[in-house]
């Protein structure tokens, strides 16, 4: 069974994401006073007494909206709510009760769903203050007053949410999930990718540009296997970055390539590789992580016999220092090739995730070593003593040299291709590390 699920919802601007944030410990969701500024749901694990469990942080309801972004968020809060073991609905109280606490409350009472009813902002501390006790009428039980700002009441929070919580199961998280970062520029349908290898509308699609402006995690399974997949802000270019919730965008697109296994790198088919499409390939890269380059919308490119190898070309000479990324094909809107994804990752992850004995990778160094000559400069010839492996994602090699500065980048690269052909490490970038162990005979 999986871990509970804590939902927070509430209408736009009553501090949703500042709670999550406060709870999590984490600056995950992005904080702004600007409603709407949350768009899709987004996840975090927390700890309460001793039980794990997940928050997820929703954009606000607005009922009876006609704007097409607010009812996209509105959506998203009602997947929230579905999935949720226990909703906590966070009102105001500087606002007070009003109209819109009123609709959402009775579409949290008609969910069914247990609910923990927060009345936010009551910052100062001693007597309560007594406008909270209009929050009453909306039928929930006993309001918990909290300050999202300074943390009081989160405990008598997550308390009231704890009686909730299911008993406790024996099963462990899994350790064999893929983390996968689809990533990419603004509007190259990182989402609409995510929707459908969900089968559900889980992330907001729309062709407004910049939609997604935080990093949204999605857990999926199949047979293939266990997948974390996190859909990204798109990544605009620096100049172009001159709103502050844009930046904090940017960021989360970053810190998601950190923490994932595998990048999915999405390249608009109608368009080819970019400048700004470059860029992001280039972050993923530097960090050592496992790519895929997809692209997507295929579907859309009129095409013979050869297009396909024409743009295979042009991906591999744009993005020249990733040699070793797979390139897949696909169309999210049709689902064309999208179930070929899983291989292709599963594939890539166990690349970068390979460990080398020392005695395979030295049989490898004593043959290229014979194959092709060590370089010389002035003389002094460089002598390459042995290889072992240090770290995987990515695998990490130290090579134990007599004089570092005669091992030339092309030497280095030539026995990097020597390791490629030997052991595969498709997908992934390979770190080598020059070690001078000192020169023995003068």
């Amino acid at each position: 069974m999986s871990r509970p699920l804590v939902a927070i919802v509430g209408r736009p601007n009553v501090g949703k994401s500042m709670l999550f944030n406060k709870l999590t410990g984490q600056r995950l969701s992005i904080v702004e006073d600007t409603p709407g500024v949350t768009r899709d749901r987004i996840y975090a694990p927390c700890e309460w007494r001793g039980r794990k469990f997940d928050l997820v942080d929703t954009g606000g309801i607005e009922p009876g909206t006609d704007s097409e972004m607010l009812l996209f968020m509105r959506q998203q809060a009602e997947i929230a709510i579905q999935n949720a073991t226990v909703i906590v609905f966070l009102c105001d109280i500087q606002t007070g009760l009003t109209a819109a606490d009123q609709e959402v409350g009775a579409m949290l009472l008609k969910s069914g769903k247990p609910v923990v009813l927060a009345v936010n902002k009551m910052d100062k501390t001693g007597l309560t203050d007594p406008e909270i006790y209009e929050f009453y009428n909306l039928g929930l039980g006993d309001p918990v007053p909290v300050s999202a700002v300074h943390g009081h009441g989160t405990g008598d929070l997550l308390d009231e949410c704890f009686q909730y919580f299911p008993e406790a199961d024996e099963v462990e998280e899994d350790e064999d999930v893929i983390k996968v970062a689809i990533i990419g520029k603004p509007n190259v349908g990182k989402s609409s990718l995510v929707n459908r290898i969900l089968g559900e509308q889980r992330v907001i699609v729309s062709d407004m540009a910049g939609t997604t402006r935080d990093a949204i995690d999605n857990y999926f399974e199949n047979k293939e296997g266990k997948y974390l997949f996190i859909d990204t802000a798109g990544m605009r270019r620096k100049s172009r970055v001159d709103d502050r919730v844009e930046k904090f965008s940017v960021l989360r697109a970053t810190m998601a390539i950190e923490r994932s296994d595998v990048c999915l790198i999405l390249i608009d088919a109608n368009e080819g590789v970019t400048e700004q499409d470059t860029k992001v390939a280039g972050l993923a890269h530097e960090a050592g992580k496992a790519c895929v380059i997809v692209v997507n919308k295929w579907d859309a490119v009129e095409k013979d016999d050869k297009t396909m190898d024409r743009m295979t070309r042009d991906i591999r000479r744009d993005l020249a220092y990733m040699p070793y990324a797979p390139i897949l094909f696909l169309s999210a809107l049709t689902g064309s090739r999208v179930d070929k994804l899983f291989g292709v990752i599963n594939d890539v992850n166990e690349q970068a995730s390979m460990r080398i004995s020392t005695g395979m990778l030295n049989d490898v160094l004593a043959d290229a070593t014979a194959r092709v000559q060590p370089p010389t400069d002035k003389g002094k010839r460089l002598k390459v003593y042995y290889m072992t492996q240090v770290g995987v994602k990515p695998p990490h090699f130290v090579i134990f040299c007599n004089r570092a500065e005669l091992f030339h980048f092309s030497y280095q690269r030539y026995i990097e291709n020597q390791i490629r052909a030997t052991f595969g490490l498709n997908g992934t970038p390979v770190k080598i590390t020059i070690r001078q162990k000192g020169d023995k005979e003068g």
